[in-house]
Parts: structure tokens; sequence; C-alpha cells
């Protein structure tokens, strides 16, 4: 292909781009008025933020998780004592979405597992299985049955009742 060929195909700019005219400087009000936006507004805003910036800068705060201090359990709350009946509530509550986290990053774990391992998963994958089933059994035996309105108090009877059927269960297999 020749030179001119290419050169029908793909115009080429001129060769004389005349300059751009220089912008023409403000004058009268409007001039007047930009300065005074500029050194009323603009100008204090600026430096405020800066300041900021620079204070912010010398003592940086992280921030992380809010961390609790443990609370008694429910069954160290006297039976008058509301305040210490509320933490306990609130404890375990927060008791309850850490093993809800738990729960889901085994399971999530457990998944990827599945998808990296492919046909392998079965074999590969055991360990992460195990562990999902053991803690997945640990949450149903704690939170299970309780409903929407579950709170420490139930928690605590059904464990109650749990221990009561784990008992009565060894007598009839020991008779």
């Amino acid at each position: 292909m020749s030179k001119d060929s290419e050169r029908a195909a793909y115009n080429l700019p001129p060769v004389d781009v005349p300059k751009p005219e220089p912008p023409v400087p403000s004058s009268g009000p409007t001039l007047f008025f930009e300065k005074l936006f500029y050194y009323t507004v603009d100008r204090p805003v600026t430096l405020y933020r800066e300041w900021i910036e620079r204070q912010r800068a010398n003592n940086k705060v992280y921030y992380y998780h809010r961390e609790f201090r443990r609370v008694p359990d429910i069954t160290e709350c006297l039976e008058d004592d509301y305040l210490c009946i509320y933490e306990a509530e609130m404890q375990w509550k927060r008791d309850l979405q850490v093993d809800q986290e738990i729960v889901k990053i085994i399971r999530e774990r457990l998944g990827a597992c599945r998808v990296r391992e492919g046909v392998n998963a079965p074999e590969n994958c055991a360990m992460d299985l195990q562990l999902f089933k053991d803690v997945a059994k640990a949450y149903r035996d704690r939170y299970d049955e309780l409903g929407a309105y579950g709170s420490a108090r139930r928690c605590l009877m059904k464990q109650k009742h749990r221990m009561i059927a784990e008992r009565k269960a060894q007598t009839e297999a020991k008779a």
C-alpha cells in the first residue's frame, strides 16, 4: 500500500492550527463580586478545612469494632436486679449475633471449598464439612426452637430441659 491511499483513508489534521485566544480578564462588577466571594466565603472555608485536615492528620482516629465487657450470665443475677437481667439479655443477643456470624462464615468456607474442589469436594472438604456440622449442631442446640422472641431466660430454660432429658436418658440406659 502506498502512502497516498493511507492519506485518503485517514484525514490528517491541518498543519496551521490557530492558537486559542487568551481569556478576557474580568473587569468591572464581576471582578468585584469574584474577589468579594473569594475573600469572604471561599478563602475562610478553605483555610478552616485545611486546618481541620492538619488536626486530623496529627491525631489519627482508628475505628474498630466496639468492644463490650462481658457481663454476668442471667443465672448470676438476683431476682429483683432488673439492670443485671437487662445486661444479661443484651449480652445474650450479642452472643446470638456472633454465633450466627460464625455459622455463616463456616458455611461460606464450606461452599468455597466445594466450588474450588469441584468433583473431589466430598473427600477434600471433609474437614470443613465436619466443622460445619459441629458448629451447626451447637447453634441448633442452643438457639433452635426459641422463636422470634427468644431471650436469655428462654434459652436457659431450654438448656435446663435438655439437661434433664439427658439425665433421664442416662438413668434409663443404666436400668
